[in-house]
């Protein structure tokens, strides 16, 4: 398994950077920057360090880890608030960051860690030019023990 991290301070001028960081990243591991995977994955981390940094005020750290059937996306900081989901109306430029990660990844979730908190996400190498719309969520976040919460997504079966 390959695993690359990126140092992110806390001012919204880093998202930029990490997605700048991300796509030479997934290019040296093979995915092409014109894959519909790559740019999920630049979205999904966009969304995720843009939470860190606008949400806690905190540095964070990005790691990607390349290897069994996926990608893994991660970003930590030291902030002890646990991620929320909002819920956005109409013309509202924020609150739709974790529904995205939701409706994108495979699987995502949350732990705690240390005094502050890891996100992640995944997303399937075999899901490569696949319609992200093939695909449902079922969501556990309300139940997980150990304040551990993950989603899965779950395909559809059309008839």
């Amino acid at each position: 398994m390959l695993q690359v991290q990126l140092e992110v301070g806390a001012d919204p001028a880093e998202v930029g950077r990490a997605r700048r960081w991300a796509r030479s990243r997934l290019a040296g591991s093979g995915i092409g920057d014109d894959e519909p995977l790559a740019e999920t994955l630049v979205l999904l981390i966009s969304e995720l360090v843009t939470n860190a940094v606008v949400h806690t005020g905190c540095p964070a750290v990005l790691r990607m880890l390349f290897g069994g059937p996926g990608v893994r996306v991660e970003v930590a900081d030291t902030s002890d608030r646990a991620p929320a989901r909002r819920q956005a109306c109409g013309e509202d430029t924020g609150g739709r960051g974790l529904e995205l990660v939701d409706g994108l990844a495979d699987r995502w979730g949350w732990q705690r860690e240390g005094s502050g908190k890891r996100i992640w996400c995944e997303i399937d190498r075999a899901r490569k030019g696949e319609s992200d719309a093939a695909s449902s969520s079922a969501s556990a976040d309300s139940c997980c023990p150990a304040e551990v919460h993950t989603s899965v997504r779950e395909p559809r079966v059309y008839l």
